[in-house]
């Protein structure tokens, strides 16, 4: 049984990520965080690195840490949390970028 909701936390995370993703881009991406968002839609640098690029930091820490946290804890359904915004994580970044 827990295999299962093992699965199916880890599904529904990947998929909610995508209602994150878009609500995340419209509303914080294009509202009060533009300035970080904006060298993604106008190539004005010279570096690999985008400022637009702590979106993803923030997400990757987000997973890291409920995946340490369920590693070191008995908050087992860390584990699917994290490696379901880790797998949506990957997925935008070969889709997306």
């Amino acid at each position: 049984m827990k295999i299962f909701l093992w699965i199916v936390i880890f599904l529904a995370t990947f998929s909610v990520m995508e209602f994150m993703a878009w609500f995340t881009h419209k509303y914080v991406m294009h509202g009060f965080l533009w300035s970080l968002h904006k060298d993604h839609h106008k190539k004005d640098h010279d570096s690999w690195f985008e400022r637009n690029d702590t979106f993803f930091i923030f997400y990757a820490v987000v997973s890291m840490s409920l995946i340490m946290i369920a590693n070191n804890t008995y908050f087992w359904y860390g584990w699917p949390l994290g490696f379901g915004i880790l797998a949506y994580g990957i997925a935008y970044f070969v889709v997306h970028d």
